[in-house]
């Protein structure tokens, strides 16, 4: 028989392998084959979604400024483009905390840029 000189390195492997897939159903966490795919498939789609949750958060930014924005008779893009043109510079994401948040100070600021 041939001796065999990672032995204590691939039962690390495995046992990361089935200790990172723990809590999974059926074979996905017990079957090191299965367990390796639903492993790297896990990896994938969080390396992904970590890319997604930036786009779904500025969306989410931008329906709340764009509702506020109509609630004080402006459109969002008019809303952006004046708030430019002032030289106003504040994110969207502090824009729609003040859109939800405080109401008062959004329509200041709207009424600032209509002018």
């Amino acid at each position: 028989m041939p001796r065999a000189k990672t032995r204590v390195a691939s039962r690390n492997r495995r046992k990361n392998i089935l200790k990172s897939t723990k809590g999974y159903y059926g074979k996905r966490k017990s079957c090191i084959r299965t367990a390796t795919d639903a492993m790297w498939k896990s990896g994938t789609n969080a390396y992904r979604d970590r890319k997604q949750r930036k786009r779904n958060f500025r969306s989410l930014w931008i329906m709340r400024i764009n509702a506020a924005a109509r609630e004080n008779g402006m459109t969002y893009g008019r809303f952006m483009s004046a708030l430019s043109k002032k030289g106003i510079e504040l994110n969207r994401k502090s824009l729609a905390w003040l859109a939800v948040n405080e109401p008062e100070a959004f329509k200041k600021l709207v009424e600032e840029v209509k002018e």
